[in-house]
C-alpha cells in the first residue's frame, strides 16, 4: 500500500480541510480566560523548586532497599550530576538577574532573590539527605555485600604501605601544591574541581600559610585495593601524604572543598560572523565563570570556610557543608563494578519485528517502509538494528541520492556519524545540522562538525537565536516510479549509548506528506527562507504552541466526552497550562505524565479537578514525548510524538518537531505506553495540589518499564515463531 492512500491518513480533530500541522483560529477558548487568570500566580509552581523535587525522587530510589544496591549508587550519582548542572545554569541565571537588579516576578510570583532563598533551603535539605543515605544506608549495605568504601583510618599498615606506593608512582607526579602568601595570590579554582585546603606551618619561623592542592580530575576518584573489594577516596590518600608535598613543614588542618561556576554560554549571535568560533571562545570563557556554589567538608573550621567564601566572592547562602565525600557524581566508578548480583538484570534490546529476516539478517528497510510505517521504542527495541541500520543502509545503497540529518547530542564513536561520512565519500549529497549550542556537549559537537566537514559533508550549525533540538533524518532515494523520501523522526538523540539508557520513540516512515515536510524543514534549516506551511508535522517555534493549545481547546469543547493524555519531560509553559486548566473546568479527563519539572497544580477545586499528574522514575530515563487528543466514543483520535516538551524554551527558542502517528496499530502501541505509565504503581509519584510529590502506593505491582520489556520479548518471540513456521512451510 502506498503511503498516500487513504488507509494511511490520520483522523484528527482539526477542522475539515486543515492539516495536522497547520495552526487554525476557528475555535474560541472554552470558558473565560479571566476565570483562570484570576487564580493568580498561585496556580503555578516554581520551576526551579519543581526540578529539585525531581532530585528528591531520585533520592527516594537511592533510599529504597528494594532497588538493587549498585542501582542505588547510580541514583546518588545522577542526583549529584544533576545538581551540578542545576547550579551551573539555573542558579547562575537567577544570580545574574539579581546582580542586574531585576525584581520581575516569575509566573509563580517569586522574585529572583526569593527563589534563590527557597532554593538554598531545599538544597540544604536534599544534600543532607543524600549524605545520610550514602553514609548510613548505602555504605553499610555495600560492605555487607563485600564492597567497602574504606576510610584511611580503617586501613592497616600493609594497606597504607600499598597506597603510599600508589601515591608515589601515580599521584604525586601530577600534583601541584599552590601556597597563598604575598607573592602567591589565592589561586583560581576551576569549575567542579575537587580540592584540599591545607594549613602549613614553618617550624623554624613559626609562619603559617594556607595552600591549595587540586585533586587530579583525570585520575580515578576511588583507588581500588588489591583485594578488588575496597575503595579508598583519592583525596584521602593525598591528605595522608601531605608531608611529602610540603617537606619539613608542619601540616595543620586540611579539608576538602569544591566550587561550582556559571557555565551557561552567552552568545551574541547577531554579532558573531562565525558561530563555530563564537562557541569555541565561549567555551574558553566558561572555565572562568563566576562562582555560584561552595561545597565544603562539614568539619571545616569557621576561619577556613570564611576565607574560601571571601576569596570566591560568595555569600553565606552559597556555601553547603556536606558530611559525605564531596562530588558523589564520581560514584559511577563504583557503579561500574562487575557484580551482576548487585545490578538490575541485564537487558538486551530486541530487533523490532520486520526489521530482520530469517537468521536474524537485516531486512531491506526501504522495502519494509514502502509497505508500512515502523515504530521503534528504545531501549526495548534495538537502536542498532533500527535507526543505525536505516542510516547505514542509506549510506551503502547506490540508489540513495541524499541524506540529511540533525545531530544534537551523539557519542564519540557514533556509528551514524560514521555512516554519514561513508555516504559523503561515496559521492552522495549529505547534510548535517550540528547543534553547537547543545549544553555541555559543545566541544564534542565541534569535533564532529569538523570531522564531517573534512569528509565532504555539508555541515550547518543551526539558526541564529534558535537551537535545533528536533531529531530528524531524511533519505532521498531514486526508485523505478521516481524519487521517494524516507524519514526518521525521534524523541531522543542519535546516540547509541543513551539509546540503551533513555526511553525514547522513533517513527520510520515513507509517508509522502511527512517526507515532504521533513524536506521542507531541512531546507529551512540549511537555506535562506521563511518557514513552510507543513502538511502534517507540527513545528516550533512557528506553530507548535498554538497547535497544541488548539488541540486542547477542541477537547474542551467536547467537555467530559473529550480526552487528553500527554507524556513529556517538562511542563512549564503558562499558556499551555492555562489551556489545560480551561479544559479541566470544562470537564475533560486529563492525564499527564511529567518526568521532571511541572508547574501545573492538579486537583485544585474549580480549576484542575479532572487533571492527574504523575512522574515515572526508574531504571531507564523516561524521555519520550507522546500527545493524545480525543479518541473517545465517536470522537476522532490524534496521536503525535516527537522532540518537544511543553516548556517556553522548547516552544519559543528551539526548532522542535512533532509528527502524527497515523497507522492504527502504531497508535495503539503508543496508547499502550501511556496506559502502562498511568497504571504503574512501582516507580510512580503523584503530584498533589500543593506542588508536593508522593510515591504512589503499590497495589498491583505494575511496572511500566518491566512490562514494556516483556512486550518487546513477546514481539521478538512471535517474529521468530513466524519465521520458523514460514521456513517449515
Amino acid at each position: 500500500m502506498q503511503a498516500s492512500e487513504p488507509a494511511r491518513g490520520a483522523r484528527t480533530a482539526a477542522p475539515p480541510g486543515t492539516s495536522v500541522g497547520e495552526a487554525t483560529t476557528t475555535l474560541s477558548p472554552v470558558g473565560e480566560d479571566d476565570a483562570v487568570a484570576a487564580r493568580g500566580p498561585e496556580r503555578f509552581s516554581n520551576r526551579e523548586l519543581s526540578w529539585l523535587e525531581f532530585g528528591a525522587r531520585l533520592l527516594d530510589l537511592a533510599d529504597d532497599d528494594r532497588t538493587p544496591l549498585l542501582e542505588r549508587v547510580k541514583f546518588l550519582a545522577i542526583f549529584s550530576e544533576g545538581l551540578d548542572e542545576f547550579f551551573q545554569v539555573r542558579v547562575a541565571g537567577l544570580k545574574d538577574q539579581v546582580d542586574a537588579g531585576l525584581r520581575t516576578r516569575s509566573a509563580d510570583g517569586l522574585r529572583p532573590s526569593e527563589a534563590l532563598r527557597a532554593i538554598g533551603e531545599r538544597v540544604t535539605e536534599l544534600v543532607d539527605r543524600q549524605s545520610r543515605i550514602f553514609l548510613d544506608s548505602v555504605v553499610p549495605a555495600l560492605a555487607e555485600a563485600g564492597v567497602r568504601v574504606a576510610d584511611w583510618s580503617s586501613l592497616d599498615d600493609a594497606d597504607r604501605e600499598h597506597l603510599t606506593e600508589v601515591f608515589s608512582r601515580q599521584i604525586f607526579p601530577v600534583l601541584t601544591p599552590l601556597s597563598v602568601d604575598p607573592g602567591h595570590p589565592f589561586p583560581y579554582i576551576s569549575n567542579l574541581s575537587l580540592n584540599l585546603i591545607v594549613r602549613v606551618g614553618d617550624p623554624i619561623t613559626g609562619v603559617e600559610r594556607v595552600a591549595r592542592v587540586k585533586v587530579p580530575p583525570l585520575l580515578p576518584r576511588f583507588v581500588v585495593m588489591p583485594d578488588g573489594e575496597r575503595f579508598v577516596a583519592l583525596e584521602q590518600i593525598i591528605a595522608a601524604q601531605l608531608a611529602t608535598l610540603f617537606p619539613d613543614m608542619v601540616i595543620g588542618e586540611h579539608y576538602a572543598f569544591r566550587v561550582t561556576r556559571n557555565a551557561d554560554l552567552v552568545l551574541d549571535e547577531d554579532e558573531a560572523d562565525d558561530l563555530l568560533a563564537a562557541v569555541e571562545m565561549e567555551l574558553r570563557r566558561r572555565r572562568f565563570g563566576r562562582a555560584v556554589r561552595l561545597e565544603v567538608a562539614s568539619e571545616i573550621s569557621d576561619d577556613m570556610r570564611d576565607m574560601l567564601v571571601h576569596e570566591l566572592d560568595l555569600g553565606p547562602g552559597d556555601r553547603y557543608a556536606i558530611e559525605a565525600p564531596l562530588d558523589l557524581g564520581t560514584l559511577w566508578g563504583v557503579y561500574g563494578l562487575d557484580r551482576p548480583d548487585l545490578h538490575e538484570q541485564a537487558w538486551a534490546p530486541m530487533t523490532p519485528p520486520g526489521l530482520a529476516n530469517a537468521g536474524n539478517e537485516p531486512a531491506d528497510l526501504f522495502a519494509v517502509l514502502r509497505e508500512r510505517d515502523v515504530l521503534v521504542h528504545h531501549p526495548y527495541d534495538s537502536f542498532a538494528t533500527s535507526v543505525e541500520l536505516f542510516i547505514a543502509q542509506a549510506a551503502a545503497d547506490p540508489d540513495v541520492l541524499a541524506i540529511k540529518q540533525t545531530l544534537y547530542r551523539t557519542s564519540g564513536d557514533s556509528p551514524i556519524a560514521a555512516s554519514l561520512i561513508e555516504a559523503a565519500e561515496a559521492g552522495k549529497q549529505v547534510a548535517a545540522v550540528v547543534e553547537l549550542k547543545a549544553r555541555f556537549d559543545e566541544q564534542a559537537n565541534i569535533s564532529w562538525a569538523r570531522a564531517l566537514e573534512e569528509a565532504g559533508v555539508h555541515v550547518v550549525y543551526g539558526l541564529v537565536g534558535l537551537k535545533t533540538h528536533s531529531k530528524a533524518a531524511l533519505v532521498v532515494r531514486r526508485e523505478e516510479d521516481g524519487i521517494r523520501r524516507y524519514c526518521h523522526i525521534g524523541t531522543g538523540n542519535y546516540n547509541p549509548r543513551t539509546a540503551r539508557q533513555y526511553e525514547d520513540l522513533g517513527l520510520l516512515s515513507a509517508d509522502p506528506d511527512i517526507g515532504a515536510d521533513v524536506g521542507d524543514l531541512f531546507n529551512f534549516l540549511t537555506g535562506y527562507s521563511r518557514y513552510a506551511r507543513y502538511r502534517k508535522l507540527v513545528v516550533a517555534p512557528m506553530a507548535l504552541r498554538q497547535r497544541i493549545t488548539e488541540f486542547i481547546e477542541e477537547e474542551a469543547h467536547a467537555g467530559p466526552d473529550g480526552r487528553i493524555a500527554i507524556k513529556v519531560n517538562g511542563l512549564t509553559d503558562p499558556d499551555v497550562i492555562d489551556a489545560l486548566y480551561r479544559a479541566s473546568v470544562a470537564g475533560v479527563p486529563i492525564d499527564l505524565v511529567v518526568r521532571g519539572v511541572c508547574n501545573l497544580r492538579p486537583g485544585v477545586p474549580g480549576l484542575s479537578e479532572t487533571i492527574r499528574v504523575r512522574s515515572i522514575v526508574g531504571r531507564f530515563l523516561e524521555h519520550s514525548r507522546i500527545y493524545r487528543f480525543g479518541g473517545t466514543g465517536t470522537r476522532p483520535l490524534t496521536v503525535l510524538m516527537g522532540s518537544a516538551d511543553l516548556m517556553e524554551r522548547n516552544l519559543d527558542r528551539r526548532i522542535e518537531v512533532l509528527a502524527p502517528v497515523l497507522d492504527p496499530e502504531l497508535q495503539a502501541r503508543l496508547l499502550e505506553v501511556l496506559d502502562l505509565n498511568l497504571a504503574d504503581d512501582t516507580n510512580s509519584w503523584i503530584l498533589g495540589p500543593n506542588g508536593t510529590w508522593t510515591r504512589a502506593p503499590t497495589v498491583n505491582g505494575t511496572s511500566a518499564q518491566r512490562r514494556l520489556q516483556e512486550l518487546a520479548r513477546d514481539r521478538a518471540r512471535r517474529r521468530r515463531e513466524a519465521e520458523t513456521l514460514g521456513a517449515a512451510g
